[in-house]
């Protein structure tokens, strides 16, 4: 099997402290440059839509919630695991764009609701399919199974952050 820089780094830790065991930077190191790259690859399908990955997350979330495509901020910015200022921040920009806008709750008098306009939605169904093409091809140099065991890996060390 070929090396990569992570290899070199690994080598280097083990002649300057043998008494160490580093293994775990292999895995940590390739999973931190791995994500470096595919938050690159992947803001760049975004930015052909004019959109940033905080700004996709909305709409996606809220075009996936189904009709009437809409959520309250406070169910947004909890399932984003972000502050209500960015959320608010990101909504505010989606409604300069004429993406969202924001309609009162018929629940809750003091409320407001945040909903997928029609530009929103055609922009999200192009950008989504792009998007799932885009993963594809990222993916594409590993074979079915292999996909498989890292979606299983991945989900159990996630699980350990998440529980």
């Amino acid at each position: 099997m070929d090396t990569d820089a992570v290899d070199e780094i690994l080598a280097q830790w083990q002649r300057e402290r043998p008494d160490l065991d580093v293994s775990p930077m292999g895995t940590i190191g390739r999973m931190t440059r791995l994500a470096k790259h595919l938050k690159g690859a992947i803001g760049a399908t975004f930015a052909q839509f004019d959109l940033n990955p905080g700004e996709f997350d909305v709409l996606a979330m809220l075009r996936r919630s189904g009709q009437p495509y809409q959520l309250s901020p406070t169910r947004l910015y909890h399932a984003m695991m972000v502050t209500s200022g960015t959320m608010t921040h990101r909504i505010d920009c989606l409604e300069q764009a004429e993406l969202v806008k924001r309609i009162p709750d018929p629940n809750d008098r003091r409320g407001t609701l945040i909903q997928l306009t029609d530009k929103g939605f055609a922009l999200i169904e192009k950008t989504l399919e792009a998007h799932v093409a885009n993963e594809h091809l990222l993916l594409s140099v590993l074979e079915p199974s292999e996909i498989d065991s890292l979606t299983q890996l991945l989900r159990k060390l996630l699980d350990s952050f998440e529980e």
